[in-house]
């Protein structure tokens, strides 16, 4: 496993000659909650999971206050770097609004496209002030410190017991100011509208005791999609999949990227 810095951002990249995969994970994590799927997923795919901007070595985007756009940018920014034309894109919680806004902006760069524990956001207007709850993680953060803040967060991530350290791990190392524009661009998104303008059909996959995005999320994200896309629920999985059901998860990824690929 490698580690690369391309547009002033963090990769985590396993080589191969095969499709190549990027991941995108949620609001709490970063590139290595990825591992245990990776694990899982054929050896000769090409994967690349980031620190998003603002997370580990990642430089931050450039407003305070950013959209998901600012994050769809940075990540044509890397494609462009690395000089990928087209990629399977996997989006995990809030990775979701950045993968589906993406994907909306540069269909021509998405093959197969999965939307993972979908965060939908907020539609919170441009200088709007955030919902009471949404406002509420920011200052959290900064009254309890990231170790502390991880320790009263992280176990309503998990289903199955045995995730949570690697879940604690992750949400003990953000930085404030990334978790914070990362807070309002999930409050600036709008997934269901962009699900409006992506053209082919996606995966959207939950765990069935998901209660940070429950079902319900995933089940409107899909009727807002086109014609052919699939959900999927997954059993005895909460809301950290990539760490709970691997093996579950890279089964619904090949399909979807064979479909693409075949």
């Amino acid at each position: 496993m490698n580690r690369l810095m391309v547009a002033g951002t963090a990769l985590l990249h396993r080589p191969g000659t095969g499709p190549t995969l990027v991941l995108l994970h949620g609001i709490g994590s970063d590139a290595e909650t990825w591992l245990p799927l990776i694990g899982a997923l054929p050896a000769d795919w090409n994967v690349l999971a980031w620190w998003a901007p603002g997370y580990g070595a990642s430089a931050p985007v450039a407003p305070d206050a950013p959209t998901p756009d600012d994050y769809a940018m940075r990540l044509a920014e890397i494609l462009a770097g690395m000089r990928l034309e087209r990629v399977a894109l996997v989006g995990h919680s809030l990775g979701a609004l950045f993968a589906g806004r993406f994907a909306a902006r540069w269909a021509e760069r998405v093959g197969a496209l999965a939307l993972l524990s979908p965060a939908l956001g907020y539609r919170v207007p441009a200088g709007a002030a955030l919902p009471a709850n949404v406002q509420g993680r920011i200052d959290d953060l900064v009254a309890l410190g990231p170790t502390e803040f991880a320790a009263k967060r992280a176990a309503r991530l998990v289903h199955r017991p045995e995730a949570l350290a690697g879940v604690q791990r992750a949400m003990a190392l953000v930085k404030p100011e990334g978790y914070a524009q990362a807070v309002r661009a999930l409050g600036a998104g709008d997934l269901l509208a962009d699900a409006a303008r992506i053209a082919r059909p996606v995966l959207v996959a939950c765990g069935e005791q998901d209660v940070v995005t429950p079902p319900d999320n995933a089940r409107s994200l899909h009727a807002a999609l086109p014609a052919g896309s699939t959900l999927q629920l997954i059993p005895e999985a909460g809301h950290a999949m990539p760490q709970e059901t691997p093996e579950a998860l890279a089964a619904l990824l090949e399909a979807a990227v064979e479909a693409t690929h075949g």
